[in-house]
């Protein structure tokens, strides 16, 4: 199998692309990644229809913000045809209070249907790192 008929490889190219066009942030591109009923969840619960939302919540929490890729799974679901994604690796950027980061911890797991992302939910180190900042951590991180 190759590119073009491998479920997997093919599932985890239409994720790094839309999560590419994400960062930029190019809401209208990542856009053609995903299905008219697409879900996503960010850390917290909070529940969005589509880029335009996720690029205007983090404009609010970050100064700016990109994503550094360690690694993206894949598997496939033959019973459903369903490939599950899973890209993992460190958010950097800066918040805005002037104070840049590089190690805050994110993973993004991805349901891909018919070469488009139908849901996706996110997780990453944002909030601890703010309450740490604020002096409200419970642990030091």
């Amino acid at each position: 199998m190759d590119q073009k008929t491998d479920p997997a490889i093919a599932a985890k190219a239409i994720v790094e692309a839309y999560l590419e066009r994400s960062m930029v942030p190019d809401p209208e591109g990542a856009r053609a990644y995903v299905s008219d009923d697409f879900d996503i969840t960010f850390t917290g619960g909070r529940k969005f229809a589509g880029p335009h939302q996720t690029a205007g919540f983090n404009a609010k929490r970050y100064k700016w913000v990109k994503k550094k890729f360690i690694r993206t799974d894949a598997a496939y679901d033959a019973a459903t045809g369903d490939v599950h994604v899973y890209n993992t690796g460190y958010l950097y950027g800066e918040w805005h209070d002037g104070t840049t980061f590089e190690t805050n911890r994110y993973m993004d797991s991805f349901v891909v249907r018919d070469g488009q992302i139908v849901s996706t939910n996110v997780w990453n180190d944002s909030a601890e790192i703010l309450l740490d900042k604020a002096g409200l951590a419970e642990a030091p991180l």
